[in-house]
C-alpha cells in the first residue's frame, strides 16, 4: 500500500496577540497539528517519503528510538499499523519508571517497546545491532525522524501556502523541519527567511547537521531560547501554553511550539522585525507527548 495519507493542506489561522499588533506585525500559524490525530505535525511530513522508501526496499519492520513521551514513537507506531509495517521502539529509560498514555497508544498500535537504560541509550548503533544485527527486513528511522528522506515531505509545506511571508518560524529539535522548510523556500525561489528556534541546549551543532543536508541554502537557527534544554519546562512556559489555548482555541505544548512562540514574542519586543512584517509560524504538533505538562 502506497503511503497516501490524507495530506490536504493544513489550514492557516491568524494569531492576534497584543505585542504583534503593537509592533505592526501580521502573524499566522499553519495548523499542521490537524493533519492526523496521531501522525500529526512535522511527524507525518517527515515520515511520508521515509515510508515510501521503506516500501520500495521491501522492508517489513520499522525500528526507531525515542523518549517515554515521544510523539515520534507514537507516529511511527500508528504509521506502521496504517501501512502494514511491524514496529519496534527503543524507549529511553527503565520500564518500571515509565507508564504513560503515549506508550500505551504505541502498544495499542502494535509497537514492540524495548526499554533501554539511559547510559546504554547513548550508544544507539550498539543497541540496534544487538537486537537486529543488520536484519535486511528492518528499516531504521532516526530518532525524531530527521534524515535526508524526510526533507521533501517538509518542503511541501511551502507549496501549500496561498500567500508569501517575510519570515517563517518553526521549533527545531533535530533540524529536519528547519532544513525541509529552507529547501522548500529555495525550490520555490522565494526570499522568505526561514528561522528555527532550537529547543535543545547547545544546539549550535545543528547548523552543521542542516548544512550536511541542504548545503548553502540559507536559514537561521536561534539557539538562545531553549529555556534550559530539551523537554525542560518552567512555569512561564506552562502558563503561556494554557493562556494561548484560552485566548486562541489552539492547543500547544510547552516543549516545542510554546518555546517557539515565546521566542517570537521576545524578538518582537526587541524590534527584530520591521513594521508590516508578515510572519508564518508552524504548529509542529506534539500535543500527545507534551500536554501532560499542562494539567
Amino acid at each position: 500500500m502506497t503511503p497516501e495519507l490524507n495530506t490536504l493542506a493544513s489550514i492557516i489561522e491568524p494569531i492576534q496577540l497584543p505585542i504583534f499588533t503593537e509592533k505592526g506585525m501580521e502573524v499566522f500559524m499553519k495548523r499542521d497539528d490537524l493533519i492526523h490525530p496521531f501522525i500529526s505535525g512535522n511527524k507525518w511530513r517527515k515520515l511520508k517519503y521515509v515510508l515510501r522508501d521503506a516500501q520500495e526496499k521491501q522492508k517489513t519492520m520499522l525500528a526507531t528510538f525515542g523518549g517515554a513521551f515521544s510523539n515520534h514513537l507514537l507516529a511511527v507506531a500508528c504509521a506502521g499499523a496504517t501501512f502494514g509495517f511491524k514496529t519496534t521502539g527503543f524507549v529511553r529509560g527503565e520500564e518500571l519508571e515509565i507508564k504513560n498514555p503515549v506508550l500505551k497508544m504505541c502498544h495499542l498500535f502494535g509497537m514492540r517497546l524495548i526499554f533501554i537504560p539511559r547510559n546504554d541509550y547513548r550508544d544507539k548503533e550498539i543497541v540496534y545491532q544487538k537486537y537486529f544485527n543488520n536484519d535486511p527486513a528492518v528499516y531504521f528511522v532516526p530518532e525524531g525522524g530527521s534524515c535526508l528522506e524526510a526533507l521533501p515531505g517538509v518542503a511541501e509545506i511551502i507549496g501549500e501556502l496561498p500567500n508569501t511571508y517575510d519570515e517563517i518560524f518553526t521549533a527545531s529539535g533535530t533540524g529536519g523541519t528547519l532544513a525541509g522548510l529552507a529547501l522548500g523556500v529555495h525550490q520555490h525561489q522565494l526570499t522568505t527567511r526561514v528561522n528555527g528556534i532550537a529547543v535543545i541546549k547547545g544546539g549550535e551543532y545543528l547548523n552543521q547537521e542542516i548544512k550536511n543536508w541542504i548545503g548553502e541554502i540559507p536559514f537561521q537557527l536561534h539557539t538562545q531560547f531553549h529555556r534550559g534544554g530539551y523537554a525542560k519546562t518552567d512555569n512561564e512556559l506552562v502558563v503561556f501554553a494554557r493562556n494561548f489555548a484560552r485566548n486562541t482555541g489552539i492547543v500547544i505544548e510547552p516543549i516545542y511550539t510554546a518555546k517557539m512562540l515565546i521566542a517570537l514574542i521576545q524578538l518582537a519586543e526587541e524590534n527584530h522585525f520591521k513594521p508590516g512584517s508578515k510572519i508564518l509560524t508552524i504548529h509542529t504538533g506534539g500535543v500527545w507527548g507534551g500536554n501532560g505538562l499542562l494539567f
